[in-house]
């Protein structure tokens, strides 16, 4: 071998293991680690020894006689509980509601998840009705990136279900039961760059550290927290927020952002191995309900996919908000409609 054949051979090795370092996601800040932030909240240890940080709220859980698991959203924890903290007091204790919410993986305090699948999510929900002994049966809500951990709970552990509740859930544009002429004019109602964001995520997950942390071209709206691509109506409310969330947004992303929004995208738009449009109805004789609310103007998550499946799964309760965003559960009212629709099944034909 030549001088300059040896000389392009360790020029192009040491690209090769440039490009690979830049492409890899820092080490995540575990919590409670010599370096990482400080545990703050309970924690209840998983099957596989991951800590899982919890929140209670309501009536004391001992005294309830309905009992919910709500699931937050992308770039929140188990603070974001918008369903416990704006539920009336009357229907609280009327209805005798306690409520957990929980950190998922690599959220906050609860420790990251590397193998994340929609189905690991709903197993971490039943071990931690378990651990809390919320009983056989409990009630799950799940919000905007949430969704993916209640289309889960619905498919593996729909014997421990009371009842389900789906808000704004994010949609995967590649289940396979969606006609690509619906899927595709949903992805192209995004910005470019959140359409090339989702598509990393399901063609190249290994990238998406990367390209939403690159300097080049922008990537993810939602990890930039680039408020500009959300509706009139939602700005409202964030603006309304902000003060309350500073509180702990800090709290968020402390273990890193590639464990937290970059393994929602991957698991989301990721290949599942179920389609929820395939699921069969848990309630056939009424005993229970699923409800699933969508605002019209909600620009993350595009209302005709939700009202596609709303179609093939005749047996979900479907209620679209005129007007609303993907924040309308902060819309006054709204989460007093939500949580006493699931818990009294109030609307549901009989």
């Amino acid at each position: 071998m030549s001088v300059l054949q040896k000389l392009l051979l360790l020029f192009s090795v040491c690209i090769a293991a440039s490009t690979y370092k830049a492409i890899q996601p820092p080490p995540s800040k575990l919590c409670g680690s010599p370096d990482g932030p400080s545990i703050t909240g309970p924690r209840i240890k998983l099957r596989d020894g991951r800590q899982l940080a919890y929140k209670e709220h309501g009536v004391p859980r001992d005294e309830a006689t309905h009992k919910i698991i709500v699931v937050h959203g992308s770039d929140s924890c188990r603070h974001d509980n918008a369903f416990a903290a704006l539920l009336s007091p009357d229907i609280k204790e009327g209805l005798g509601v306690y409520m957990v919410s929980f950190d998922r993986p690599g959220y906050a305090e609860s420790d990251p998840d590397p193998n994340r699948t929609p189905k690991s999510l709903a197993l971490d929900i039943e071990e931690l009705a378990d651990q809390l002994s919320l009983g056989s049966k409990f009630y799950v809500i799940g919000y905007s990136m949430g969704g993916q951990a209640t289309w889960a709970c619905l498919k593996y552990i729909p014997h421990r279900l009371a009842g389900v509740t789906l808000v704004a859930p994010v949609v995967n544009y590649w289940w396979k039961n969606f006609p690509s002429e619906i899927s595709t004019e949903a992805f192209n109602q995004q910005g470019r760059n959140d359409q090339w964001a989702v598509r990393v995520a399901h063609y190249a997950p290994w990238l998406t550290h990367w390209w939403n942390s690159q300097s080049w071209f922008p990537g993810s709206s939602v990890v930039a927290r680039n408020l500009g691509m959300l509706s009139k109506a939602d700005k409202e409310i964030m603006f309304k927020l902000g003060a309350a969330r500073s509180q702990h947004e800090a709290q968020i992303r402390q273990q890193g952002t590639h464990e937290t929004l970059h393994r929602d995208m991957i698991v989301g738009f990721g290949t599942w191995e179920f389609d929820p449009m395939e699921l069969e109805n848990l309630f056939p004789n009424n005993e229970g309900s699923v409800h699933l609310w969508q605002g019209d103007d909600d620009v993350l998550v595009p209302v005709t996919l939700q009202r596609y499946i709303a179609k093939k799964l005749p047996w979900i309760h479907y209620h679209e908000i005129p007007g609303a965003g993907h924040l309308f559960p902060f819309a006054p009212g709204m989460v007093n409609n939500i949580v006493k629709t699931l818990l009294t099944n109030d609307g549901v034909k009989k």
